[in-house]
């Protein structure tokens, strides 16, 4: 399988990339609205939110996870998850930058 070349370009380009890969799914973008409505730690009904299995919302919640979105801490046997304040922030900052980059001056296709 041919490289991405992700290390040929920046580091906000690499986390912009990421977080754009954790929004691409409907389910993903579910799961944070439902982290974001709840404003707390959710341990477990998770699955019992969405119309997904235990192991789809797991691949999900990894995808989250991985692109910094989301933090999970294990209590027990289950584990919770949240937002990841600080990721959220940057995560905010650097899409809203790249969004607000663009101005239209109506002389492109």
């Amino acid at each position: 399988m041919g490289s991405t070349k992700a290390e040929e370009f920046t580091v906000r380009d690499n986390k912009i990339a990421r977080y754009a890969k954790a929004l691409a799914h409907p389910a993903r973008v579910a799961i944070l609205q439902l982290l974001i409505k709840k404003q707390s730690c959710i341990c477990g009904d998770i699955v019992d939110e969405l119309p997904l299995s235990q192991s789809t919302v797991s691949q999900h919640l990894k995808e989250l996870k991985e692109a910094g979105l989301i933090k999970g801490d294990i209590e027990g046997v289950k584990v919770c998850y949240c937002i990841d304040e600080k990721e959220w922030g940057q995560a905010s900052s650097y899409l809203e930058t790249l969004f607000s980059s663009f101005q239209s001056k109506n002389k492109c296709c």
